[in-house]
């Protein structure tokens, strides 16, 4: 049975709420330099916005963007990741947030994992450089928060010891499969339904940012997260696994002006300058954020899921702030809602 949420779910996208929204979304596409663009919301289990502006990309013929076009989600992919260490936690293959990374990876320096958590890799506090060679740390971890990728490629490699399988097979066959995903997962060769940006892969298996999805079918993602599991009646995955990524597990004592995390989300406990999340979203709103700009937020006080596509592949124009743009999405989002 199909369960994709664009088929089982009420479309009513007739009252123009979201109309500056989207028009906002439009003016940031053509101020980065974007080909394509979308964005999808579900407020109250129904489809209340869906928009599609441009093509795949900029060369004349060029495939225009629509439901079944597939955007590279850049490091929202570390959600994903984040589900599968929290499946891990759940079944005891990972025992606690708080071991060592040393207790499930061979081969590191020890010197340099010393008291290195499997928390501080999920919420950038681990202090670690580089991506293939460990040996760098630039402040002790749980002390200071610093965004970069080290700690997912180590998780990666966690998740594929515990389970035995590549990240993107723990996925497809324990959430995507179940949940009837089909317009999502990692792809190594360009085709005619990617909104591709010439990139080459190393494979399909998880380990790279490469991973492709659909508008409708991100927006599925953050509702999975939303309802922690429960769909059409149907309870696929345990809801305490969808708990625990959207609860904040960054170390209690990091200073107060950085951000907050849950399994690589950003969560809203209070407004924090540097996060990504707008002033007027609620506590316990939680998003991710990738490269290109595609976001996708959940705002559980109104029992909202919004997503934003882009493919931005040039540097940032000098009147583009990204911060300043995700947060005034986030806004955006409220203030549509709101004003129903």
């Amino acid at each position: 049975m199909d369960r994709r949420i664009s088929m089982e779910m009420l479309v009513d996208t007739s009252n123009n709420a979201f109309r500056e929204l989207n028009e906002y979304v439009l003016k940031i596409k053509n101020m980065i330099s974007a080909s394509a663009a979308s964005t999808y919301i579900i407020q109250n289990d129904c489809v209340v916005n869906e928009w599609y502006s441009g093509r795949h990309d900029n060369t004349e013929g060029s495939r225009m963007v629509d439901a079944e076009s597939r955007f590279n989600v850049a490091s929202v992919r570390k959600t994903y990741l984040g589900f599968a260490v929290s499946l891990a936690l759940y079944e005891g293959r990972i025992k606690n947030l708080d071991d060592d990374v040393t207790d499930y990876l061979d081969d590191l320096d020890e010197l340099v994992l010393k008291d290195t958590k499997i928390r501080h890799l999920l919420t950038h506090t681990h202090g670690l450089q580089g991506s293939d060679n460990l040996n760098k740390k630039i402040f002790l971890p749980g002390t200071d928060w610093k965004y970069n990728n080290t700690g997912v490629n180590l998780l990666i490699k966690i998740v594929q010891k515990v389970f035995g399988q590549t990240l993107a097979s723990v996925m497809e066959e324990r959430l995507f499969l179940p949940y009837g995903f089909t317009e999502t997962g990692w792809i190594k060769e360009k085709s005619e339904k990617l909104v591709w940006l010439n990139e080459n892969y190393k494979d399909n298996e998880g380990n790279d940012a490469n991973l492709f999805v659909s508008t409708r079918e991100l927006a599925y993602w953050g509702y999975i997260h939303l309802t922690k599991g429960k769909v059409n009646g149907m309870q696929f995955v345990p809801s305490s696994i969808f708990e625990q990524v959207s609860s904040i597990a960054t170390p209690l004592n990091l200073n107060e002006a950085l951000p907050r995390h849950g399994f690589f989300w950003w969560i809203q406990d209070k407004f924090r300058p540097l996060s990504e999340l707008g002033d007027q979203l609620p506590q316990n709103t939680y998003q991710s954020l990738g490269l290109y700009g595609n976001t996708v937020l959940v705002i559980p006080e109104y029992n909202v899921v919004a997503v934003r596509m882009l493919n931005q592949t040039e540097r940032n124009p000098p009147q583009y702030d990204y911060i300043k743009d995700i947060q005034t999405f986030g806004n955006m989002v409220c203030k549509c809602v709101l004003s129903q």
